[in-house]
């Protein structure tokens, strides 16, 4: 949009003159512009549906680390224990098979048999991203849910947030995209036959029980890595999010194909700067037109806090029209618009698969017997 289009969207503004006291004749008087406030007329909603799918989430989360508990203990005990089935949904917190297991696909044409629900769920959060923006940070990620938790209950306690300087804030920002880029690294220099070895390795058929077991046996150095984080959580915004979590810096990426942003209409915004204050990303939404950085997870706390009707939204591209509300009309993604969208993706990814017969990794029992209980004792391929 043109400089002069857009000029032409803006409402008439009422200039007022502030007297400045000793300004002489060649002084022209302050002038400070104030807008109309046309306050909205419904209620916002998307809070309360946004905590609601991440409350859904964890608890579905939850639900599937007790029952892979049990399923790793009834191993480990050889037999002596409870036996439930194995929850394949956990393979959603193996990032890397996901994402191995997406480039034999590539490679092959042909479904991997190892982890094949980290793949789908790969999919599905990346599918996500190209949809909504990195709403799957915002919306399902239980690490992000907690990382929200940490810095709220911060803000409530000291009344704000600490923001690190901008020349240490943008290089720290950058370490997330240094391990994406190694893992990118490893995983694109591997052939399909090497990924296949590797998935098919003891140590890749029970990565999901080497990673239960690294939290269960936490080291003196991993408790103060992670009591660490979570004081830094506990202070800045997100510190995980921003700074060191490789997977949301893949969907970052993904989210800038995304056609779905915030956006700002210059004409009904009354320049408050409430949403710049609650973007837990720290963005200046009050001066842009369109969000367009990888940091914006789409949590929509800023259209939250907007008084302003039809100010700020999260959208499709609105189109050229002479009054605000033709712009926007049938083009904003509402709270349970986003929620439909977040489950028909996840379900659809998770239903396909089921449907196929492609999302339970099937293992002969025997194996499990013998892997389950030395998982500690198993070294990487590679090493």
């Amino acid at each position: 949009m043109s400089a002069q289009s857009e000029a032409e969207l803006l409402p008439p503004l009422q200039a007022v003159a502030i007297p400045n006291g000793a300004a002489s004749d060649s002084t022209p008087p302050t002038i400070k512009l104030h807008k109309k406030l046309i306050r909205r007329e419904l209620q916002d909603r998307s809070q309360w549906f946004r905590h609601g799918v991440q409350a859904a989430f964890v608890m579905l989360n939850i639900g599937l680390g007790i029952q892979f508990c049990l399923w790793t203990r009834y191993y480990e005990t050889a037999g002596r224990t409870l036996y439930v089935n194995r929850p394949a949904g956990v393979e959603g917190w193996l990032p890397i098979a996901g994402m191995m297991n997406t480039k034999y696909l590539l490679e092959t044409h042909s479904i991997p048999q190892i982890h094949p629900a980290a793949m789908f769920l790969f999919l599905a959060f990346l599918f996500s991203s190209l949809l909504l923006k990195k709403a799957f940070c915002s919306w399902l990620c239980p690490i992000g849910t907690l990382s929200e938790l940490l810095w709220k209950t911060g803000e409530r306690f000291f009344g704000r947030n600490f923001q690190l300087a901008k020349w240490l804030d943008l290089p720290l920002r950058g370490l997330k995209y240094v391990l994406l880029g190694f893992f990118a690294f490893v995983i694109g220099s591997m052939s399909a036959a090497a990924l296949a070895d590797f998935l098919h390795s003891p140590y890749g058929m029970v990565a999901d029980v080497k990673m239960l077991n690294f939290f269960r046996d936490l080291g003196q150095t991993g408790i103060i890595v992670m009591v660490v984080l979570l004081a830094l959580s506990f202070f800045i915004r997100n510190f995980w999010c921003r700074y060191l979590c490789p997977y949301g810096a893949l969907m970052g990426l993904a989210s800038l194909l995304s056609p779905a942003k915030i956006r700002r209409d210059a004409a009904a915004c009354i320049d408050c700067g409430k949403c710049a204050r609650a973007c837990s990303a720290n963005l200046p939404v009050d001066r842009l037109v369109q969000i367009r950085s990888v940091e914006c997870a789409a949590c929509m706390e800023c259209i939250a806090v907007c008084p302003a009707e039809n100010a700020l939204q999260f959208s499709l591209p609105p189109r050229r029209g002479a009054e605000v509300n033709d712009r926007w009309r049938n083009l904003v993604l509402t709270p349970m618009a986003v929620t439909i969208v977040l489950a028909c993706v996840f379900f659809g990814f998770v239903g396909y698969a089921k449907a196929t017969g492609h999302w339970n990794t099937n293992l002969p029992h025997s194996l499990y017997l013998e892997l389950v209980p030395n998982a500690n004792h198993l070294s990487h391929p590679g090493m």
